[in-house]
């Protein structure tokens, strides 16, 4: 993802999932506790597996897997060099790790948490990544490159890449072929189709800066693209015609939708939890600013308890300002890395 601190957010879950019989309203949403990890280094995505219920968090060159209700690491996935992001396929009994800076992609059993490969992506900078779970295909998205890479989900093989025209960020899966990408770079949003491996649309996000997260609501083809200067552009799948815009913090690096309890997500790097409620397809209002801490710009939604997990770090003073960084960023304090859980 783009600018964070020191690393490299989420990955929207979009599932359609059963409601619970009092779905929140939003309003409610606070930060109930912080999980201590520790460690050092950055961190960039986060994915909830409701199956086991475990969350992964990315941590500089390991997986984190976290027992929230717990709140314990219950376990490591070791050796994932620049990691970003981590998609499951349930169905495959199966995770994979992208690992930007050596270009692979590490493939995990999702009941031991043991390595089974590393697979070479032909692209630079793998960073979201995303499971197809109609293809079977797992797909990354190179920051590096301009590109999306396709792999069989059941044997690690490459299939083939697709040519984005840009720089893209987050993506996501209609649930029925049909694959969607933030580009950055071009201010666009590019549909897909998973299986020829082909681009289908392509729509500019205008007044939409930097578009970097993205989720879906799959009932009612809405998609929810974070910006750059502080909005929520919400589309229409079909169409990519701009429904609305709600406002949002600034720094937006991660979103989701729960479908259970239709509502939108947006975390900032200014410390701010967005929660935005879908009143019908093409109406949206603005329900809640929660105050999470500042950094927390990656998260993770569990569609089931609908609870909201979010990472960051505390930050000490930036280091002197060098030509090659006239910009240096704030210095991550060893062993201050948390989980912050948002409850309705």
């Amino acid at each position: 993802m783009r600018g964070r601190m020191g690393v490299y957010t989420l990955l929207a879950i979009s599932a359609a999932v059963p409601a619970l019989a009092q779905a929140p309203t939003g309003a409610g949403y606070h930060v109930a506790r912080q999980i201590k990890i520790g460690g050092d280094g950055g961190w960039d995505y986060l994915t909830y597996e409701p199956a086991r219920k475990h969350l992964f968090v990315s941590h500089s060159t390991e997986v984190d897997v976290v027992d929230p209700d717990s709140g314990t690491v219950v376990g490591r996935i070791p050796d994932t060099q620049g990691v970003h992001g981590i998609a499951i396929a349930d169905d495959l009994g199966r995770g994979f790790v992208s690992d930007g800076r050596d270009s692979s992609v590490t493939i995990f059993d999702l009941k031991t948490l043991a390595t089974i490969t590393r697979v070479h992506v032909p692209a630079r900078n793998p960073d979201a990544i995303l499971y197809d779970s109609v293809t079977h295909r797992v797909f990354t998205f190179n920051g590096g490159s301009g590109t999306a890479t396709a792999l069989d989900g059941r044997t690690g093989a490459v299939i083939g890449s697709i040519e984005l025209g840009g720089k893209p960020e987050f993506a996501v899966a209609d649930g029925r072929g049909g694959i969607f990408v933030n580009i950055e770079d071009k201010g666009e949003l590019v549909a897909l189709d998973a299986r020829a491996l082909t681009v289908k649309s392509r729509w500019p996000l205008t007044g939409c800066e930097d578009p970097s997260a993205l989720a879906i609501d799959r009932k009612h083809g809405r998609l929810f693209s974070g910006c750059g200067n502080e909005k929520l552009m919400i589309t229409d799948a079909r169409s990519g015609k701009v429904v609305a815009t709600p406002p949002i913090g600034k720094g937006v690096d991660a979103g989701a939708f729960d479908p259970g309890a239709g509502l939108a997500f947006a975390s900032t790097g200014d410390g701010n939890l967005t929660v935005v409620r879908e009143v019908s397809p093409d109406s949206f209002a603005v329900v809640a600013q929660v105050a999470t801490q500042r950094g927390a710009r990656t998260m993770a939604l569990d569609p089931v308890t609908h609870r909201v997990f979010v990472t960051t770090a505390s930050f000490g003073p930036p280091p002197e300002a060098t030509e090659e960084h006239p910009h240096p960023r704030p210095t991550v304090l060893a062993g201050s890395f948390v989980v912050i859980v948002v409850d309705p």
